[in-house]
């Protein structure tokens, strides 16, 4: 019975300090944040769209993780009413920018131009169903993309350029490509690679932010 007793107080100061470390991290993380030391908070804030990228590929493992993360965002009754592909290879990039190029030729002129991607080397397609919400759902799932890749030193640009490109007459053997399953139409591009370049941030207007009583 003593050993008992001692069992039960021993369970219960257990879930007490749990209790109180949970409240602790809680109070700890709203402190980090009004420190601005939050790290997801850090990485919203500090996000930037790149326009111009090195060279270095993206491992497929870390782009694998970038890609998991955007398929766990929310989405409506969880239809997950996404497809992705992701376009690492560089003769295909050469021969989309090529074709894309013989149809807008003016882009070259800039010294900096590379591919049609921002200079990109690795782009992610993505495609949705069409149903009432699979737009909304598929630009939360860029968004997880986008901030994951940027909390590992990977900038990003989403791009619709490309994809108006790529369902014109010329770009739909490209398109073809890609093989999105019956039903899915391609809805927009990212663009992923480590950042040549560091932007400054654009202001932003806080007045568009209303708390209503």
């Amino acid at each position: 019975m003593k050993f008992k007793t001692i069992l039960f107080s021993a369970l219960m100061s257990s879930l007490t300090l749990c209790a109180c470390s949970g409240e602790n991290n809680s109070t700890q993380a709203v402190k980090n944040s009004e420190a601005g030391e939050n790290e997801v908070i850090s990485t919203i804030m500090s996000r930037r769209s790149v326009r111009d990228y090195k060279p270095n590929a993206i491992s497929r493992d870390t782009m694998q993780i970038i890609a998991e993360c955007g398929i766990n965002a929310p989405n409506a009754m969880n239809k997950q009413p996404w497809e992705l592909r992701v376009v690492d290879n560089q003769d295909m990039i050469a021969s989309m920018t090529e074709a894309f190029l013989s149809e807008n030729p003016k882009m070259a002129d800039d010294l900096k131009f590379r591919n049609m991607f921002r200079n990109a080397p690795t782009v992610v397609f993505i495609a949705s169903t069409g149903d009432d919400f699979s737009k909304l759902d598929c630009g939360l799932l860029g968004e997880n993309m986008i901030l994951s890749a940027w909390s590992m030193g990977i900038g990003s640009c989403c791009l619709g350029g490309p994809v108006a490109f790529l369902k014109s007459e010329k770009g739909a053997p490209f398109l073809e490509k890609l093989n999105f399953s019956e039903g899915y139409t391609l809805l927009y591009a990212i663009g992923f690679g480590y950042p040549a370049e560091a932007s400054e941030a654009k202001p932003r207007d806080k007045a568009k932010v209303v708390f209503v009583d």
